[in-house]
């Protein structure tokens, strides 16, 4: 299915509504299903540029399971970008010939496309890239990079887990945070807001 315009909601059009199925155990001990939804935080990035589903974060690592403490938090806390000692498996749906502006955000960002083709250029020299398709992975180390959606008809799907790094010293230097105008769908959460910001 094709489409054109801008994502209004998540799923983008054409690309279908993901299950999220989460695990765990009953009062005997034994495994069960405990949800099978579509994740509990969506949201519409950049005025329609993407659409943003958030499957699952959590604020510590090693993280807490027992008692699903850590199902609590990620139901009642929108993360931001990534969480400090955490992690944030987020799910976006880019619009199509959707293109970021070059970012760099101080996580381990593993990168899975689903759906679609996605080109990742790490600097303005778009000539070096790599075009990722479905089953594609990326591991961003910290370097600046943009993403595209390289159809102008069909929106692309990619999965991101976000975990928190060291300070990155290269030659000598630490790198520094620069997210551009996409700190836009951040900031509030930046500003000390947001979960990430708690001890």
């Amino acid at each position: 299915m094709t489409t054109s315009g801008p994502c209004t909601e998540f799923p983008a059009p054409g690309l279908r509504d993901p299950y999220r199925i989460i695990t765990g155990h009953n009062e005997k001990g034994d495994p069960v299903f405990l949800q099978t939804d579509h994740g509990d935080h969506r949201d519409i990035m950049l005025g329609g540029a993407a659409a943003q589903n958030i499957i699952y974060s959590s604020r510590g690592n090693p993280t807490e399971l027992t008692g699903d403490a850590d199902l609590e938090y990620a139901k009642n806390n929108r993360p931001s970008l990534h969480i400090p000692n955490g992690c944030v498996v987020r799910m976006i749906d880019f619009a199509p010939g959707t293109e970021s502006n070059l970012h760099r955000a101080l996580t381990l960002g593993i990168g899975t496309v689903c759906e679609g083709e996605i080109e990742l250029t790490l600097s303005d020299d778009r000539s070096v890239n790599r075009v990722l398709r479905p089953g594609d992975v990326c591991i961003n180390r910290g370097a600046m990079h943009r993403w595209r959606n390289t159809s102008s008809e069909k929106p692309a799907r990619m999965l991101f887990v976000m975990l928190d790094v060291k300070p990155i010293i290269v030659n000598g230097k630490a790198l520094e945070f620069d997210m551009g105008y996409l700190m836009k769908e951040y900031a509030e959460y930046a500003e000390g807001e947001g979960p990430d910001k708690q001890a």
